[in-house]
């Protein structure tokens, strides 16, 4: 080789040199790199350790006959917590509550055994535990053991460590309620779990048993409800599969089913919590089937217990509410948010009006029929004005039915709007307006719907009789067959059949008292055809809201027939007659001008565009 070829081999290893000189990592770097490795390592340790685990667990399933894993299997043991509302069974296995009872309701159809919330097949309950040499442990597969306790209604059960000064306590206390409260204390812990753990995985699922025997509503009412903290409900769709992913803290999450729910409650938060809610098949004797995976604040010293409570009762208004009683408005629970009451207007007369009311009747030791009874008079007394009013001005509409009647005749279809004109000065003379029937309705039906809300989940009609029916929570079948009508179902309700029997009579009442078109037949038929809907519509509802709704029907047609004696037709007649001679001289309302005016310009802008159209033809 020439000198000049030895001169480019020089040159280009000095580039290479200087170019790995100048992108050398800093110490630093170095040290982030040396990091980056280690943690890599330790990662595939903890994995080739967790896969090594699998296949000795897989190995020794493979080669461990059932027979051989029931004999090495700890006999299971089991403590009971009871007071007079509820009974708790606790199971070595897991260390949880394995079965909850209400002994102050039964299932329906079964006036014998308490109502059964869940049974050790239909929950889990338990915390994921990571041990310092990185082993996965679930609490719900663990074998605990009771510790004798000799406080009353106060369970123990204890998770031992490989030390035997080590181990992990699950402290259950049933209070004189429906409340439990569980405590998770660690004793000498720190050799046994990671040290960097600061909190625990929690997995909770419950399958929903069917109780009621009206399966549609329950479904209905049957929801996967949580409380953010801050007071805020969030709630999992009803109907359908549904999943919900929450990064803000949650105070409560509430396995609710139509009349009753299991609620766990934080002593502080839970966070970073999954749910989801699956709705079962309607053979299956479940309604939904709920999952949660959430974390928990953990104190590996046990300085800071792990604390959180079980409501396991009745979604009873006034019980729920009890829980807040005396509580800072930033500690309250809102537990009886799980009521529903209806939308906010709705829910605000459900708890100032109706839910007193209610009380002070049932208070009085009257039966249930009697105080439904009682609370339709009331609600009808309250919204009596606003029927009169609404009766009055169409009494008014009926007697001015033949002056209508001739305005039509005079302008033909093709002069709306001076019919139209016509009409409303007729109006204004006789002081009648064509709203007036409608505002007194729109009142009264929020207190309509209050009504609708509340008897429906009422747990105080539940198990209550009235003549036939033997639970007013529920649909009062007299007929059962074994195919499904649409729309009706298999069964025919006799509550409802009555209601609907009685609509149709104040339907026939209300379009005698009412002036009808001759032209709008049409709507005549369709008031008829509503009582028949309101069949289809209730026949799956409680009997107690059907009950309610055919007692205020019979008042109501009262109330018309007792309207129509008091209010004759011509005296109606000549005071409107008479309301005319007064308003005669008086100058018009600005708002009747303004209409008169805008009619005036839609006529003129008819005739022009008439006139257009005849000039392009």
């Amino acid at each position: 080789m020439d000198k000049n070829t030895w001169i480019g081999f020089l040159l280009i290893a000095a580039i290479i040199v200087g170019f790995s000189m100048l992108n050398r990592p800093s110490k630093e770097q170095l040290a982030e790199r040396q990091r980056i490795q280690d943690s890599i390592s330790v990662a595939r340790m903890a994995e080739a350790e967790a896969q090594r685990l699998s296949d000795s667990i897989s190995a020794q399933l493979e080669t461990t006959t059932p027979q051989q894993e029931e004999e090495t299997k700890p006999e299971e043991q089991w403590v009971t917590l009871q007071n007079e509302h509820v009974r708790l069974t606790l199971s070595t296995y897991g260390g949880v509550i394995q079965r909850a009872e209400l002994l102050e309701y039964h299932t329906s159809g079964d006036s014998i055994n308490p109502l059964c919330l869940f049974r050790a097949n239909e929950s889990t309950f338990g915390f994921t535990l990571v041990t310092i040499n990185n082993r996965i442990l679930q609490t719900s597969k663990q074998i605990f053991t009771p510790v004798a306790c000799e406080e009353p209604n106060k369970a123990i059960m204890r998770l031992p460590g490989t030390n035997e000064n080590a181990w992990l306590d699950f402290v259950y206390e049933l209070s004189d309620n429906y409340m439990v409260h569980l405590s998770l204390v660690p004793h000498n812990m720190q050799s046994e779990l990671a040290q960097n753990v600061n909190s625990l995985e929690l997995q909770w699922s419950q399958r929903i048993p069917q109780q009621e025997q009206g399966r549609k509503f329950e479904e209905r009412y049957a929801q996967l409800q949580y409380m953010l903290v801050g007071g805020e409900m969030e709630k999992l769709s009803e109907s359908k599969d549904d999943s919900q992913k929450e990064s803000t803290r949650v105070k409560w999450i509430g396995y609710k089913d139509q009349f009753f729910s299991t609620v766990l409650i934080a002593d502080d938060a839970f966070s970073s919590s999954q749910f989801s809610s699956h709705p079962e098949n309607k053979y299956s004797g479940y309604i939904k089937s709920y999952t949660t995976t959430t974390s928990v604040p953990f104190d590996l010293t046990g300085k800071t217990i792990t604390g959180m409570r079980f409501y396991m009762g009745p979604n009873h208004y006034h019980t729920l509410k009890a829980y807040d009683k005396d509580a800072d408005r930033s500690d309250r629970l809102y537990l009886n948010k799980l009521v529903p009451l209806g939308w906010k207007i709705v829910s605000w007369i459900n708890t100032a009006l109706v839910i007193p009311m209610f009380d002070l009747f049932t208070s009085w030791g009257l039966h249930i029929g009697i105080v439904i009874l009682l609370m339709t008079l009331v609600i009808k007394l309250i919204i009596l004005p606003f029927v009169f009013v609404s009766y009055k001005s169409s009494a008014k509409m009926r007697a001015l039915r033949p002056q209508l009647d001739a305005i039509n005749e005079k302008y033909p279809a093709d002069r709306m709007q001076e019919r139209q004109a016509a009409t409303m000065q007729l109006y204004q003379q006789a002081g009648v307006s064509p709203m007036s029937g409608c505002l007194p309705m729109l009142f009264q039906f929020p207190v309509l719907m209050a009504m609708f809300w509340f008897l429906p989940t009422a747990i105080e009609l539940r198990g209550k009789s009235l003549w036939w029916a033997e639970d007013l929570s529920t649909y009062d079948a007299i007929f059962h067959w074994n195919f499904n009508i649409p729309l009706l179902g298999d069964h025919l309700s006799l509550f409802c059949l009555l209601m609907t029997i009685a609509n149709f009579g104040y339907t026939y009442v209300t379009m005698q008292s009412q002036a009808t078109d001759p032209n709008m037949k049409f709507m005549k038929y369709m008031m008829y055809a509503m009582p028949l809907m309101f069949l289809f519509i209730f026949n799956d509802y409680a009997a107690g809201l059907s009950y309610y709704y055919l007692l205020s029907l019979f008042i109501t047609i009262l109330q018309t027939m007792i309207f129509r004696w008091t209010l004759d037709d011509e005296k109606m007649l000549k005071e409107i007659e008479e309301n005319k001679k007064k308003k005669a001289g008086k100058p018009k309302s600005g708002f009747m001008e303004r209409l008169e005016k805008m009619q005036r310009e839609q006529q003129r802008l008819a005739r022009e565009q008439a006139k257009a159209a005849s000039k392009r033809r």
